[in-house]
C-alpha cells in the first residue's frame, strides 16, 4: 500500500473522529439542558411539551439546515428570514388567486429559489461580499412582501392547506417535523455522499486550492444559496399553512436563529467545517433553551441575552478547536 494511500486513509480518519467530537459534545450539552429543565419544572417532559419545542423548532432546524451549507463555504445569508416572508405571501396569493394547493406550494418554493439564486450571482457575478449580497436582499425581499400584500395579512385560505404547517400524522406526530427530519436526511446525504457536498467543504477550506482542482467556484456558490432559498421558500409555505394566513412580517429574526443554531451545533464561522447532523442538535438545543425558558417564566429580553452568550461561547469553542 502507497504512502499516499494511507495518508489520505488517515486523513479521511481523523475528519471523521472530529465530527463524531463535535456531535457528541453537542448533544451532550443538550442533554444537560434537558436534565436541567426536568429537574426545574414538572413539565418539561411531557409527551405535549416535547412534541411543541419539535413542532416550534422545525422552522429554525429547516432554515439553519440553510445556513450550514452557506456557512461551510465560509459564507452567511442573512436573507433567509425575509425569503421565507416573501415565499409566504406569495403562495397565499397564488392560493386566493385559484391556483390550487400543490401549484401554490411550488410557486412559493420557487420564489424562495430565485431569490437564493440571485443571491448567488449577486456574489459570483458582481463580486459582492456574502454578507452585504445576502444584506441587501434581506431588504428587498421583504419590501417585495409588504408591497405584495399592502402590509395587510392574506387571510381566507383554504383549510387542507392548513396539514403541511399544522396537522399530524397518527394524531400525534405533527407534519413540519416529519418534513423536517425528511430533509434533514436529504441534505445530510447530499452533504456527505455526493460531489457537490465534497466541493462545497473544498470550496470552504481553501478557495484557492478547489479552484486550482478544477471545482467551479461559481457554480458551487450558486446552487448553495439556492439551496438556502428553495428551503427558506419551503419554511415560508409551511408557516404559512400553520397559521393559514400569510404575513410579510413572518420570519422577522429568524435569520439570526438559524445561524446560531448552525454555529451551536459545530459549524465553524470560518468555513471548512459543519454536518447536517450538528446543526440538527443545535437547533434542538435553541429550541430547549427557549422552551425551558419559557417554562420557568425568564423574562423574553434574558432569553435573548442567554441565546447570546451561547453563541459566543460556541465560536469560542471552535476557535479554541482549530488551534
Amino acid at each position: 500500500m502507497s504512502l499516499d494511500i494511507v495518508s489520505a486513509k488517515l486523513g479521511k480518519k481523523k475528519l471523521f473522529n472530529k465530527k463524531i467530537y463535535n456531535e457528541l459534545g453537542s448533544f451532550a450539552g443538550l442533554l444537560l439542558l434537558g436534565f436541567v429543565f426536568s429537574v426545574a419544572t414538572d413539565t418539561f417532559l411531557a409527551v405535549n411539551n416535547l412534541l411543541t419545542v419539535a413542532l416550534q423548532t422545525s422552522a429554525v432546524a429547516m432554515l439553519a439546515i440553510a445556513e450550514t451549507y452557506v456557512i461551510i463555504t465560509a459564507g452567511i445569508d442573512l436573507s433567509v428570514g425575509s425569503i421565507l416572508g416573501v415565499a409566504g405571501v406569495v403562495c397565499g396569493k397564488a392560493l386566493l388567486a385559484g391556483w390550487g394547493i400543490p401549484l401554490s406550494i411550488i410557486l412559493g418554493i420557487v420564489v424562495g429559489g430565485v431569490c437564493g439564486l440571485a443571491n448567488g450571482l449577486a456574489i459570483t457575478k458582481l463580486g459582492i461580499a456574502p454578507f452585504i449580497a445576502t444584506l441587501g436582499m434581506m431588504s428587498i425581499a421583504r419590501g417585495a412582501a409588504y408591497v405584495i400584500t399592502d402590509s395587510l395579512p392574506v387571510s381566507g385560505l383554504p383549510e387542507g392547506f392548513y396539514f403541511i404547517g399544522g396537522g399530524t400524522i397518527l394524531d400525534i406526530i405533527p407534519v413540519p417535523v416529519i418534513i423536517t427530519v425528511l430533509i434533514a436526511v436529504l441534505f445530510g446525504f447530499i452533504l456527505n455522499k455526493t460531489a457537490f457536498g465534497r466541493y462545497i467543504y473544498a470550496l470552504g477550506s481553501n478557495e484557492d486550492a478547489a479552484r486550482l482542482s478544477g471545482i467551479n467556484i461559481g457554480r458551487t456558490i450558486n446552487g448553495v444559496y439556492m439551496v438556502s432559498g428553495l428551503l427558506s421558500g419551503l419554511v415560508g409555505v409551511m408557516l404559512a399553512a400553520r397559521l393559514v394566513s400569510a404575513q410579510a412580517q413572518a420570519g422577522i429574526g429568524y435569520e439570526l436563529d438559524a445561524i446560531a443554531a448552525a454555529i451551536i451545533g459545530g459549524t465553524s464561522p470560518m468555513g471548512g467545517a459543519g454536518t447536517i447532523l450538528g446543526t440538527m442538535i443545535g437547533a434542538a438545543i435553541m429550541g430547549v433553551l427557549r422552551n425551558g425558558l419559557n417554562l420557568l417564566n425568564v423574562n423574553a429580553f434574558w432569553q435573548q441575552i442567554a441565546i447570546g452568550l451561547v453563541i459566543i461561547v460556541a465560536v469560542y469553542i471552535d476557535k479554541i478547536r482549530r488551534k
